[in-house]
């Protein structure tokens, strides 16, 4: 007697529900097996509409697996009832203890899902002595709990970003809250319809409720953000960071052609330097040793083509700058002049990109809104990937993102 209370009120079975037998299996299984039933002439409610029903069956036995007692784990044991309901007919009742479709207690559960926070799929079912399958069925269950529980908010601030999923240019395409560091939405490549699909999954009033997406210049997304969005021409914001890179990939190519030309000549004066040129002066400053502080400093000054180039890319920055569209506008046509005056063929057609986009990069001037949040969200997916060492299945890894990513409600 004293067994099967303690086991109810660790367990937490109430009325209908007892305990009705213990057996402990230490030396052959090393487990405790819980045995319920519940009492007799019940009327139990139909899952589908809340009605109470008459008690048409039984399901055969099923086990749970439970927390562990001590050393020992802790099976639970019963036949689940089912209803039978005169609209929905024959149904499973909801049991108190787990999921309909799962074969651990929601505590378990619960268990599983604090250790994949921290750590891999494989570390928890080794640490459990689950199968991996075991522990992907609980992370999905987990995530497909939170997205049903998830709130149609107002997103006034979004970014859009992608992930490289394998080789090949196999892409993940995703939707960020910026306001609340989330993730919001996963889908399989980089294609408008990779985008639109986001959203169609939200109401009407949350497309209302967006104020500004942050981009990379990718025009299949750009298309979709029009399609979708009302006034979307003054609400897409060109990502400062994308466009940085872009200009800086440009300084790039001037210097790897210039370094060519010069070590034809004997002259290494560029071996090694692509790093500083890449990153911005802000960024340099009191980073460098004195020696290469000072190396630098003397290139920055010489005639150089890649030292014009990085001068055009520093410059070009200031454009963010400006509060205003028409100053930043003014400001832009003076640089683009410089650019095409350059002789560099890798600032001139970077110029030439930048002006075809020019109206929604100066958005920025109004929304102030970067991706820098969604990059910050993409080292962490990286992380995920790496600590999982790849996803061979492309919705394990969607299903990863939004378990660490989601900001969901998890827990069963």
């Amino acid at each position: 007697m004293q067994d099967r209370q303690l086991y109810a009120q660790i367990l937490g079975i109430t009325v209908p529900w007892s305990v009705v037998r213990v057996e402990l299996k230490l030396a052959e299984e090393q487990a405790v097996h819980i045995y319920l039933e519940h009492d007799a002439n019940l009327r139990f409610e139909c899952p589908e509409c809340g009605l109470q029903c008459m008690l048409h069956d039984h399901q055969p036995e099923r086990r749970w697996r439970h927390l562990d007692t001590c050393q020992y784990q802790t099976i639970l044991h019963a036949a689940p009832p089912r209803t039978n309901c005169p609209e929905h007919g024959p149904k499973v009742v909801k049991l108190p203890w787990a999921g309909p479709s799962s074969r651990f207690t929601a505590l378990f559960e619960r268990l599983v899902i604090d250790w994949l926070k921290v750590a891999s799929q494989s570390a928890v079912a080794a640490q459990l002595g689950l199968s991996w399958d075991e522990v992907h069925a609980i992370l999905a269950r987990a995530v497909e709990r939170g997205l049903e529980r998830r709130q149609a908010e107002p997103i006034p601030h979004l970014g859009v970003d992608e992930k490289s999923f394998r080789k090949r240019h196999r892409y993940l395409t995703l939707m960020n809250d910026l306001d609340r560091h989330r993730v919001l939405y996963v889908a399989e490549g980089r294609r408008k319809q990779s985008l639109d699909g986001f959203f169609q999954s939200i109401t009407e009033e949350q497309r209302t409720s967006i104020q500004a997406v942050a981009m990379d210049m990718w025009d299949p997304y750009v298309s979709s953000v029009k399609e979708h969005v009302e006034a979307a021409e003054e609400k897409i914001v060109f990502d400062k960071f994308h466009i940085a890179a872009h200009v800086g990939e440009a300084v790039d190519k001037v210097r790897r052609e210039e370094n060519k030309q010069l070590r034809e000549r004997g002259d290494n004066s560029l071996t090694g330097t692509k790093y500083l040129w890449l990153r911005n002066a802000m960024k340099l400053a009191g980073k460098l040793s004195d020696e290469v502080a000072t190396r630098f400093e003397s290139l920055r000054a010489t005639s150089l083509k890649t030292a014009r180039a990085w001068a055009m890319k520093e410059t070009l920055m200031a454009l963010f700058g400006y509060q205003r569209k028409h100053a930043a506008r003014a400001f832009y046509k003076g640089w683009h002049k410089w650019a095409m005056r350059s002789r560099l063929k890798p600032m001139k057609a970077v110029a030439k990109m930048l002006k075809r986009r020019l109206e929604l990069i100066l958005n920025y001037c109004r929304h102030r809104i970067t991706n820098a949040r969604s990059e910050a969200l993409n080292t962490k997916i990286q992380w995920v990937k790496a600590t999982a060492r790849g996803y061979r299945n492309q919705q394990n890894f969607i299903n990863a993102i939004y378990f660490h990513c989601g900001a969901l409600d998890l827990n069963p």
